[in-house]
């Protein structure tokens, strides 16, 4: 039975990916198109969410093969490459929104902005849901971590569609630029979690 809710687990881990991988790439895509800070930093974010779930991933690949110890020094090994990441990704989204908003560089409306920011806050909870459940019923900790991960994501999803939203449907530039500065909260918090020792966003 075991088995089985592992080969559920690791299927839904792996959609997770192919999923986050395009959210990544389209994002970074039309935000270099629109040049908004908030998409280009959303899409960046899900390139290393892709990481973090590749990572959990790979522990449950291994359930039951390697030692405790040596799965937990190659996974903390790898949080630590994923929290300085998220870290890089803070300061780097963190000065391009400050210098738009001091110098006034404002950003074109962008409509798939608004649909990859939509389809993330319809898809995600679903995968968060589904593998916290999983998570519990296998006793994966480093999986319901990761669950939460998810569900992280669809609160930046929220501001990125309030950012790119609000710049398309009422010229507010300044919009993507703050949304820029909301994603970078949850990227520091999720790259001190990773460089805790933490799986992203575990409490």
């Amino acid at each position: 039975m075991t088995k089985e809710l592992v080969k559920k687990a690791l299927l839904a881990q792996y959609l997770l990916i192919v999923y986050n991988a395009l959210e990544g790439i389209l994002s970074i895509f039309f935000g270099n198109v629109a040049n908004s800070i908030a998409l280009i930093g959303f899409g960046l974010d899900s390139a290393i969410e892709s990481l973090s779930t590749i990572i959990v991933t790979l522990r449950l690949r291994k359930t039951g093969k390697v030692s405790k110890k040596e799965e937990e020094k190659h996974e903390s090994n790898a949080l630590n490459l994923v929290g300085y990441s998220f870290i890089f990704l803070a300061i780097y989204v963190g000065f391009e929104s400050i210098r738009k908003l001091v110098t006034y560089e404002t950003s074109d409306p962008s409509l798939p902005g608004i649909l990859i920011a939509l389809a993330s806050i319809i898809v995600m909870p679903i995968f968060s849901k589904y593998r916290h459940g999983l998570g519990h019923e296998i006793k994966s900790k480093s999986l319901i971590a990761d669950s939460k991960q998810t569900l992280l994501c669809v609160y930046m999803s929220y501001a990125l569609l309030g950012g790119v939203g609000l710049n398309y449907l009422f010229g507010w530039w300044w919009a993507d630029p703050i949304a820029g500065l909301i994603i970078v909260v949850a990227a520091v918090q999720e790259g001190i979690n990773s460089l805790k020792g933490k799986e992203c966003c575990s409490v």
